[in-house]
């Protein structure tokens, strides 16, 4: 190498150190940002038992309800990040935004949080972790339309055991790291009520994971206004399911007592996908009871059956039909075509 080579190097060598000083470190502040979420239509007769006659629909969502969002994260090093999410549901069939007009324009999750070797802290709007663990527990996972241990635990046409939502508001959660297939997690919703620092939510969350085994449970208290008068719930959830790979079994139990009002309600579910062909076999059984004042007891039986195929890794398509009966009211089915797309 020649001494006039040599001085050439050593000039590029000391810009390139210089540009590094002047951009601070920001080698190791990697951010990204990533849009995606999930488009789904339905068209059926639905009907529900105590519900009015049954009507041809196109419906918006079906196994999944349609939803965008935006998430990103930033690391800020030492193995730490600061990280958001901002989603938002809507309605395919009318364009319109949120589940119904009561939901503000985030209504999925809108949360900044931060993650580090210790594990996760969120702050903002989040879909409550019960709802969560519940959508692992069942074959028919988030689906507020065909599942029903989600129709009968928070819908309220199908008049729901759980008050609240499946989004808390004002919320701070923490998750622990996983700990050999271990997770727990903590959330928080603040009242906002004047002079009632005490009235808020509460919900305790555990999941564990091995191999083809899966165990989650949630415990609850909801004590914020959300219903008039005041409601306060205790409510407890747990389950398990087990991939056979020729079929995976699901099974769950949980229990409601409400105060002010006296009443409480149990509720079983008992699940199977299996694969068929390409597709799979959806099925779901569950059975609440409900014990309201004066020791009235009513009983709902509600089974759906599905067989889901897939049409691409991002998109697939499925037929549905689905058994619901409530004491005092005749039966009723559902029957629907559906057709799913993930982005």
């Amino acid at each position: 190498m020649t001494r006039k080579n040599g001085s050439r190097l050593a000039k590029y060598a000391r810009m390139a150190l210089g540009m590094g000083l002047l951009t601070g470190g920001a080698a190791y502040a990697q951010s990204s940002v990533q849009l995606y979420g999930i488009v789904g239509t339905y068209v059926g007769s639905v009907k529900h038992s105590s519900g009015p006659a049954a009507a041809v629909t196109l419906g918006g969502g079906g196994l999944t309800t349609s939803f965008w969002g935006l998430r990103g994260s930033e690391d800020i090093g030492g193995g730490n990040s600061v990280e958001f999410a901002l989603e938002s549901f809507f309605q395919p069939n009318t364009g319109a935004m949120g589940r119904t007009p009561a939901d503000p324009f985030l209504s999925r999750n809108a949360y900044v949080g931060v993650s580090t070797h210790y594990g996760k802290l969120w702050l903002g709007r989040q879909t409550n972790p019960t709802y969560i663990n519940m959508q692992l527990l069942n074959p028919f996972g988030a689906s507020v339309v065909f599942s029903p241990i989600v129709l009968q635990t928070f819908v309220a046409t199908f008049n729901n055991t759980v008050i609240g939502d499946t989004v808390w508001d004002n919320a701070a959660q923490y998750q622990t790291p996983n700990l050999a297939g271990l997770t727990a997690s903590a959330i928080y919703g603040f009242g906002g009520v004047a002079g009632a620092n005490g009235i808020a939510n509460l919900g305790l969350h555990a999941k564990y994971v091995n191999g083809p085994f899966l165990a989650a449970v949630s415990l609850q208290r909801v004590r914020t206004p959300v219903t008039a008068p005041v409601s306060e719930q205790d409510m407890w959830m747990g389950g398990m399911t087990y991939n056979f790979n020729i079929a995976k079994v699901y099974a769950l139990a949980e229990g409601a007592q409400t105060y002010g009002k006296p009443a409480s309600a149990h509720t079983y579910m008992l699940g199977l996908s299996a694969p068929i062909g390409v597709g799979s076999v959806l099925a779901e059984w569950a059975r609440t009871t409900r014990s309201a004042p004066l020791n009235v007891r009513t009983m709902r039986n509600t089974g759906s059956i599905a067989y889901d195929y897939p049409l691409s890794k991002r998109t697939d398509v499925y037929l549905v039909g689905m058994y619901d009966k409530t004491s005092g009211y005749g039966s009723a089915t559902t029957t629907a075509l559906g057709l799913r797309h993930a982005f």
